[in-house]
């Protein structure tokens, strides 16, 4: 361990000493203590409050509302965002949940005609030290011009940076007898080496906000962006940042996370899967709250995800705000003569036209072969660079839109599908990997998330399986991931895949029988030694490598 100022930092993962030393130089890492020291305290405060909020509903039985207290900023019409800068003012399609740990795939999306790219160290992102520091130094590289043949950084679709969420915490570095918080491990150091070339190439920094809850913790984050301008001597409001509200409670509050970050904000984003499982976070114990099967009965023309979506659009533009939907991510058939890449790519624009429809600005595919084509889809339903001229003043949503659960029961094979994504997700992290390929997309910590939460509260609920009334029980989750298992083991020869794909349905199972709710499934894979364990080995592997995925 490398020592300064009752800092710790772990030794660099082997094979990245270069890229260590260029990471953490004396003064990076001098910023990055009194980053982490000033706000050390707060991001626990934010964590504090969560759980304050969720023992208030439990104990109350409360549901969220538009707050009283700030009413004042959501009546007061004359007050809008700063406006963003050229660059930022058209961006339809990024390329979301890029690894940037993933040299390859990086380099392919910088030389794609996107118009952003969504440099992910959250959903689909695996947080090993390992990835941690590739990911960063490919930033770093990308930037500075050093990766030969990547156009120069002015031309390359904008970088938006996501670092990881609040719930995250970073296991190799310990800031005066604490591990630093995830987020300010990788905000900070992306700041600290890239903030001021991609601020003079007008090309940023730009960021992504996951997972944020309240106006509160968006106040935090615009107290971070104001301390490190001033640290690095760049001009006030030049971090623009646009905040995912992924939760149910932050909904009721995007109009006052867009006022706390109103010298700061590229808008709001909304996005399907953390958003659904979020209910089942705050208020899965609840009858009233019972999600449906998501693979028969959950999709964006429900009426609490269709409200959701409409008055994010409305919130945004009133203020002068831009809108961005959630991602594709269908993977396309590589030829396209064939009836299931035309299949796919039906389902991918009439699924992206309705976003365009509500008013959306942009969004995001995981797939790079889709880019142009749903850039032709914005040209043909649009015009000019974003929609902010639709205001959508046809839109009133009230809370019993936002908060009315679709009907619906569970099906045998939705409730093995979602039994297989959280398996995988598992595997895919005791790999070093944050996503995977699976019957014909990508699937991430987002699908993780809900597909646990479901089954998780339907073994709860006792809920019953439309095909032949068997309730979902402890005994039939357990037998069905057996039955899970062996259908994936079938397509895996390598012994010690095949064990680690074992201790993945071991874990999966220890998730969803637990008592309570575990909050985040990614906080807790952090904090489980048998990851932890598991990345000694450190390399990271591409997805999907253990397990073909034209078959999947």
């Amino acid at each position: 361990m490398s020592c300064l100022v009752s800092m710790e930092l772990s030794p660099p993962p082997s094979g990245l000493e270069e890229e260590y030393k260029t990471l953490f130089t004396t003064e990076s890492l001098l910023f990055l203590h009194e980053l982490v020291s000033t706000f050390n305290e707060e991001v626990d405060q934010v964590l504090q409050l969560r759980v304050s909020r969720k023992v208030h509903l439990d104990l109350s039985g409360d549901l969220p509302n538009f707050l009283k207290t700030t009413s004042h900023i959501r009546r007061d019409l004359a007050w809008r965002v700063q406006p963003v800068p050229p660059r930022m003012q058209r961006r339809h399609v990024d390329v979301g949940d890029l690894a940037p740990c993933d040299t390859q795939r990086f380099f392919k999306a910088l030389l794609s005609s996107a118009q952003g790219i969504q440099v992910d160290f959250d959903d689909g992102n695996c947080p090993t030290y390992f990835n941690q520091i590739k990911g960063i130094h490919n930033v770093f590289k990308a930037v500075h011009g050093q990766l030969p043949g990547a156009p120069h950084i002015s031309q390359a679709p904008v970088l938006m940076l996501r670092p990881r969420a609040w719930n995250m915490v970073d296991h190799n570095m310990m800031v005066q007898g604490k591990e630093a918080p995830g987020p300010l491990f990788d905000f900070g150091l992306l700041m600290f080496h890239c903030g001021k070339t991609l601020f003079e190439n007008k090309s940023g920094p730009y960021f992504y906000l996951s997972k944020v809850e309240s106006f509160t913790e968006a106040r935090l984050w615009n107290k971070i962006f104001v301390w490190t301008q001033q640290k690095l001597g760049l001009p006030h409001g030049c971090i623009k940042a646009t905040v995912l509200i992924e939760n149910v409670l932050s909904a009721f509050e995007m109009e006052e996370i867009l006022y706390e970050l109103r010298d700061h904000s590229a808008g709001l984003n909304c996005g399907i899967w953390d958003y659904s499982a979020s209910f089942v976070n705050k208020f899965g114990h609840r009858h009233n709250f019972l999600l449906p099967d998501r693979s028969k009965y959950v999709n964006m023309e429900k009426r609490f995800l269709r409200s959701y979506m409409d008055l994010l659009v409305q919130t945004c533009h009133r203020r002068g705000a831009l809108a961005t939907g959630g991602m594709a991510a269908l993977l396309l058939p590589q030829d396209p003569l064939t009836d299931s890449h035309q299949r796919v790519l039906a389902t991918v624009t009439r699924l992206k036209l309705l976003e365009i429809q509500a008013g959306v600005d942009g969004f995001m595919v995981y797939d790079l072969s889709l880019i142009e084509p749903m850039q032709r889809l914005f040209q043909l339903h649009t015009k000019g660079d974003n929609q902010l001229h639709q205001l959508r003043n046809d839109v009133s949503v009230t809370p019993e839109d936002l908060l009315s659960m679709p009907s619906g029961g569970v099906t045998l094979y939705g409730l093995k599908y979602n039994i297989a994504v959280g398996i995988l997700f598992i595997n895919a992290w005791l790999s070093g990997v944050g996503h995977f390929f699976y019957r014909g997309q990508v699937e991430d910590s987002a699908t993780a998330e809900i597909s646990r939460s479901q089954v998780w509260q339907w073994i709860r609920h006792q809920m019953k399986l439309e095909d032949d009334s068997r309730v979902v029980s402890r005994r039939l989750v357990t037998d069905l991931t057996q039955e899970v298992l062996m259908e994936l083991g079938a397509l895996i020869h390598s012994v010690r895949v095949k064990q680690r794909l074992h201790t993945a349905a071991d874990m999966f199972l220890e998730v969803v029988l637990k008592r309570d709710f575990p909050e985040f499934i990614t906080s807790y894979l952090n904090q489980d030694h048998t990851f932890l364990s598991s990345q000694d080995s450190g390399q990271v592997e591409s997805p999907g490598a253990d397990v073909p995925r034209h078959k999947l």
